[in-house]
């Protein structure tokens, strides 16, 4: 059972269900602080997870009954949110209930996360599922009197049409978030297509219980304020159903201002983008010009809260943190905005100024301007102003881009950390109407090019290899830190944003990390590391012992733990450790239900091949050919081409599915077994692995200047990561190319990289979808063909990298794809320091069975380019 509270009413809630609970005796916890309080029922909180200020565990049904009814009494008249997983005791009650897990009865998944489990009547093991959606198990009988609440409600789902507000048509959800649901409808008094919004009663109250409740109101008072002005939605209706409140607007068709530039580049190249970016920019700086002329402050002014009308108008949306200037009754809250676009003043919970505005505007230029958001995690203790870690981060996004000075100094300027001295919107129109940007010689391709001349032949200058030398040992300092081997649970801090990770896989958990410090320790010796990486991998083999029921592939099972514990005990001389590694590894299974190479039997093929390189042992040559041969048997043939898919019956989120790329698809097969087959002499592995290449290329979407892919057959082309997209394929195309001396493989690869190239201005750092695993590709091509352009174009990768950074207490961190700190390999630090110590020191690339292969890149460097 949970009592839900706000902020205002916590302290209160909680003294009187105390009294209740105290004599009771059952178990129950609650939030210890009103901070823990807010973070619960805040805007964004998991709706399945959001509300629940005490939870209780009641020994039966008849105590749970009982409970139940003395806390609805006790806490009668308090206010708290709806808990959207549980069913409340009676309506407008804070206590609610729900039918699920008590103890730790966790089980790992085939996709190599945990879920929480209850037993059914036959003792079979059934997932709870937590969602914002009260769903008990078929089978349970609710002990709870009735109250009023078992009846049947309409979801609006599957083709039904809600109408609310006495007159609008509810068509589809947007979105539903914890503060309430945006809904599509059509006005039934004029036919037109509306947005409305909805907003919880106490969802995010602050300690004056105002809540999203009142900052709909708010955004109802802004957008008559300015709806004869054109600069946002034109207002239609506030109205109370069911004790949410709804706004409807107008809709605004075309697309978000995010959207609108990753469509801009993805379609003209960086040249023509520049030049739409800036008279972009000029109508953006005047929504804000006009927003303070009626005297409003923004105060959330986004990519994501722009939207951009076919025609190219800017209109202003989600305004529900706008405030009038002068009057501060109207403020909702305090401390609040989008990170990476809000004022850091205005973060820290300062009063609503203009000027915030002006930080906003500027935040939001870079945006438009270079594609990705200036956002820069705090420094700790602070030591650096944000004028100087802009100009550093506009200098390293705009490398091969002949940025004018002035726009440069237009966006220092709107950002300026003391607020006074911002520029004035207006002074930006004025900037913005003098500059015309022009096309430099490499912005046609983008912001890092392959074609910027001359660069590449010269080494990368002192300062730069200085600052990745400062930012690898920092890095380590970070992890040798943030280690936690007292911790049974996980070696390093686990984020949950995917899920609840196994704390060894390589993906998520201590197996990347483990490997990115082991591969640091070969190339910098550096003393500190040896017992660091002795401590995490005894950790990683006590939990495989004792948790043992995983799934066995490589990025998200037993392999990958393998693999690291390995090169743990031969980087650091420890036998002990390299036999365990060995003798996990003999139980691992020669394939799997799946193909691919994070779950699957190529990622276990690929094991195996890495282990008989390092161990001489034959048995995992013959584990190696095992693998290969469930592939072959495994091919399906499928419109001209070779297709493996996981099995449609097996319990995984890719069940039934067919992909390119190299994690989950038809590229990392080939991959492997391109790598088994020059590692053991099979024609019949390379004839297939050619045979994968030839279909990837009938498949590929070609332009001038690069090579793309869908995530499968008939879809549009992807960003060019490693999983999807571009970065791994080519990551096997190079690969193939060398092998065979087909020049037409080897050229798909370069043009591959020419699209990740192109692909720089994507601001996400880490290793499946971001720069990382995007430089490595140009590393491989670099190595693969001897071409210095690419090894240039990684160092400006790098470049871009460590322009992100943070500092924290002398170490070094970097921003996630959520703008988190994590440690993963996947999409944290660990990912990130592989790529720089291989950038730097020109080592081979983590978790790739390459040995062959790069004999094979050595004999037949010749022969490149005059086989076909």
């Amino acid at each position: 059972m949970h009592v839900s509270a706000t902020q205002a009413s916590a302290e209160e809630v909680l003294r009187r269900s105390l009294e209740v609970l105290l004599e009771a005796g059952s178990a129950f916890k609650f939030a210890a602080t009103l901070d823990h309080v807010a973070a619960l029922n805040g805007r964004n909180t998991s709706r399945g997870h959001s509300g629940k200020f005490i939870t209780i565990y009641p020994r039966g049904d008849d105590e749970a009954v009982r409970l139940a009814a003395e806390l609805h009494r006790a806490t009668a008249g308090l206010p708290g949110p709806r808990i959207l997983s549980d069913r409340p005791y009676s309506r407008d009650s804070l206590v609610h209930y729900r039918y699920g897990a008590f103890v730790e009865e966790r089980r790992m998944t085939n996709d190599g996360f945990y879920a929480w489990m209850i037993l059914d009547p036959d003792g079979n093991p059934v997932e709870d599922r937590r969602t914002g959606t009260y769903t008990p198990p078929s089978w349970v009988r609710c002990p709870f009197p009735d109250n009023g609440m078992n009846v049947a409600r309409r979801s609006g789902g599957g083709g039904d049409e809600v109408l609310i507000g006495s007159r609008f048509a509810v068509k589809e959800a947007i979105r539903h978030t914890n503060k309430g649901g945006v809904y599509r409808a059509v006005d039934a008094e004029t036919g037109d297509p509306v947005v409305i919004k909805e907003a919880r009663p106490h969802v995010a109250a602050d300690r004056e219980g105002r809540d999203t409740r009142d900052r709909l109101r708010a955004e109802f008072r802004a957008l008559e304020m300015v709806q004869e002005l054109g600069l946002a939605p034109r207002p239609i209706k506030l109205f109370t159903q069911g004790g949410h409140l709804f706004l409807a607007e107008e809709m605004i068709p075309g697309s978000t201002l995010r959207q609108w530039v990753v469509d801009l580049i993805g379609a003209e190249g960086w040249g023509p983008h520049l030049a739409r970016a800036s008279e972009m920019a000029r109508r953006l700086a005047g929504l804000v010009i006009g927003a303070h002329a009626a005297g409003l402050v923004v105060r959330d002014f986004n990519p994501n809260n722009v939207m951009v009308r076919p025609d190219g108008t800017p209109v202003m949306i989600d305004l529900e943190l706008a405030v009038t200037a002068d009057d501060p009754r109207d403020e909702p809250t305090a401390g609040v905005g989008t990170l990476g676009f809000g004022a850091p003043e205005q973060m820290d919970g300062a009063p609503p100024r203009a000027t915030a505005d002006y930080y906003g505007l500027g935040a939001t230029l870079c945006y438009v301007l270079t594609g990705g958001p200036p956002y820069f995690l705090a420094d700790r203790p602070p030591n650096r102003l944000v004028a100087d870690r802009l100009a550093e981060w506009l200098t390293a996004r705009t490398q091969d881009v002949e940025l004018p000075a002035s726009l440069t100094a237009m966006l220092v300027g709107l950002m300026a950390d003391e607020p006074e001295r911002r520029w004035t919107p207006e002074r930006a129109v004025e900037v913005l109407a003098r500059c015309t940007p022009s096309t430099g010689p490499g912005q046609g391709a983008g912001l890092v090019s392959l074609d910027a001349g001359g660069d590449e032949d010269r080494p990368e200058p002192g300062w730069l290899r200085a600052a990745c030398d400062r930012a690898i040992e920092g890095i380590t300092d970070q992890l040798l830190a943030t280690m936690q081997p007292e911790s049974a649970q996980t070696l390093w801090p686990a984020s949950c944003a995917h899920g609840a990770p196994d704390p060894c896989s390589l993906q998520h958990g201590a197996a990347g990390c483990l490997g990115a410090l082991v591969r640091c320790y070969q190339h910098t010796a550096d003393p500190r590391l040896q017992e660091g990486i002795g401590t995490g991998a005894r950790w990683i083999l006590e939990r495989l012992e004792t948790d043992a029921k995983r799934p066995p592939g490589l990025y998200f099972g037993t392999a990958g733990a393998v693999w690291a514990v390995l090169e743990a005990g031969l980087a650091i001389g420890d036998n002990g450790l390299v036999d365990a590694a060995v003798a996990v590894a003999e139980g691992l299974p020669p394939s799997a239900p799946g193909p691919d190479v994070t779950h699957g039997t190529a990622g276990l093929g690929m094991t195996a091949l890495h282990l008989w390189d390092r161990t001489g042992r034959g048995e995992f040559a013959d584990r190696a050919g095992a693998a290969a041969d469930a592939l072959i048997a495994s091919a399906e043939e499928r419109a001209g081409g070779l297709a493996w898919r996981m099995p449609a019956d097996q319990d995984s989120k890719l069940a039934g599915k067919s992909y390119y790329g190299f994690a989950h698809g038809i590229s990392g097969v080939g991959y492997f077994l391109l790598a088994y087959g020059e590692a053991a002499g099979r024609p019949d592995c390379r004839t297939l692995a050619v045979r994968v290449g030839e279909h990837l290329l009938d498949e590929a979407v070609i332009t001038p200047r690069s090579a793309m892919w869908g995530a499968g057959s008939g879809d549009a082309p992807t960003a060019p990561y490693w999983c999807h997209g571009s970065s791994g394929i080519g990551t096997f195309l190079i690969r193939l190319g060398s092998a065979t001396g087909a020049a037409r493989f080897t050229r798909t690869g370069e043009m591959a990289a020419r699209a990740v190239a192109g692909n720089a201005w994507r601001a996400v750092l880490g290793q499946c979808h971001g720069l990382s695993g995007n430089g490595d590709l140009l590393l491989d091509v670099a190595a693969f063909t001897g071409d210095a352009r690419y090894r240039a174009a990684a160092w400006r990768f790098g470049r871009i990298i460590l322009a992100n950074r943070a500092h924290r207490d002398g170490r070094v961190v970097l921003p996630d794809e959520r703008g988190d700190v994590t440690t993963t390999w996947g999409d944290g630090l660990s990912g990130i320091l592989a790529f720089l110590v291989r950038l730097r020191h020109g080592s081979p690339r983590l978790w790739m069975s390459d040995a062959a292969l790069l004999g094979t890149a050595a004999s037949l460097a010749g022969t490149m380019g005059r086989t076909s």
